[in-house]
């Protein structure tokens, strides 16, 4: 009887087809899991700061408002008004450079949609994610926009994929239905499917060197939080679909002192920088961390990109290493 209920119940549960199946996760190495340790470790003092730092702007808040009772309650009545009045015009001189600078970004963003070099954020990989990296990926997102809202030359920024927890992660950010940008649950060869030809992802493991941006290509950066777990994955993605792929330059200008991986942030403003300046050398060592560089050599096969970006930018200590520029001469053409 037990028997015959197992065989049907092997009935009614077939076993899930591969193409049906999420891929098993890979064991993490003894490498990566210290290096895991050490990112939570470094997480926990990052929120104990944080939460130092809130209490001592509390506290800086309420000194300042004692000592302005105290300046108000020592002086006459006429001076007094003439005070409030002083800090009143402050206030209002203030929030008008603020509404202008708004205004400003605005205009900057929505003349981007038109003219600016589109980017594109692939969020598709959120189900490879754990919940705490992808709120890691919401963060940098939120930088992305921050950065992009401040460039003089802002890029037209795409999200495409968008869906599940990270739609759910992103919604929650305060202003995020206002945000100036493209945002698409569909795949971006869907969303831009008659553009397929002009699409670049950006990944390490291309044999194609970045030499320049052409406002005619589309720049894919891979939104994957993943501790380095999925080596390869966004080549193999590229090459599935048949667009095309490059790596950043930054082996010509600089070598990494650990992991090449950058964050998501990190990837968007080199290229608003090299946008800005079209100077690959100063864009790396503008956004590059210190941290994060050791001396620098020519020539070198290192290259960094948006594909499996780890949360890598607060991941190792500061170290003090010194980093000779090098010449900018020794680019590898397209």
């Amino acid at each position: 009887m037990e028997a015959r209920e197992e065989d049907q119940s092997a009935k009614m549960d077939p076993p899930c087809s591969p193409s049906g199946c999420n891929p098993p996760e890979p064991p993490l190495s003894k490498n990566a899991r210290k290096k895991l340790l050490k990112q939570q470790r470094y997480e926990a003092k990052k929120a104990e700061k944080k939460a130092q730092e809130k209490e001592q702007k509390k506290k800086d808040i309420e000194r300042k408002r004692k000592e302005w009772e105290e300046t108000l309650a020592s002086v006459t009545e006429e001076e007094r008004a003439k005070l409030i009045e002083s800090r009143k015009s402050l206030r209002k001189e203030r929030m008008g450079k603020r509404s202008e600078e708004k205004e400003k970004k605005i205009e900057r963003l929505n003349r981007a949609k038109d003219c600016g070099q589109k980017i594109v954020i692939d969020l598709e990989f959120s189900d490879l994610m754990t919940p705490s990296e992808i709120h890691s990926l919401v963060q940098q997102i939120m930088y992305c926009y921050a950065v992009n809202g401040r460039c003089p030359s802002p890029g037209h920024l795409w999200l495409t994929g968008c869906n599940g927890e990270m739609e759910t992660q992103l919604q929650r950010l305060p202003g995020f239905d206002k945000w100036i940008i493209e945002k698409e649950h569909r795949s971006y060869i869907d969303a831009l499917q008659d553009h397929k030809e002009n699409l670049v992802y950006l990944t390490a493991d291309s044999e194609t060197v970045l030499d320049d941006l052409d406002l005619k290509k589309i720049y894919i950066i891979g939104g994957l939080v993943d501790r380095n777990r999925w080596k390869g994955i966004t080549m193999n993605k590229a090459q599935e679909q048949g667009i095309q792929t490059a790596k950043l330059p930054i082996g010509s200008y600089l070598k990494m002192s650990s992991s090449q991986v950058l964050t998501v942030n990190q990837v968007l403003e080199i290229l608003l920088r090299y946008i800005e300046t079209r100077d690959w050398k100063a864009s790396f060592f503008q956004v590059v961390p210190q941290r994060k560089r050791c001396e620098a050599e020519c020539n070198s096969d290192h290259a960094v990109d948006g594909k499996e970006n780890g949360d890598r930018d607060d991941e190792q200590e500061t170290k003090k290493t010194k980093c000779d520029e090098v010449s900018s001469s020794n680019h590898t053409t397209l």
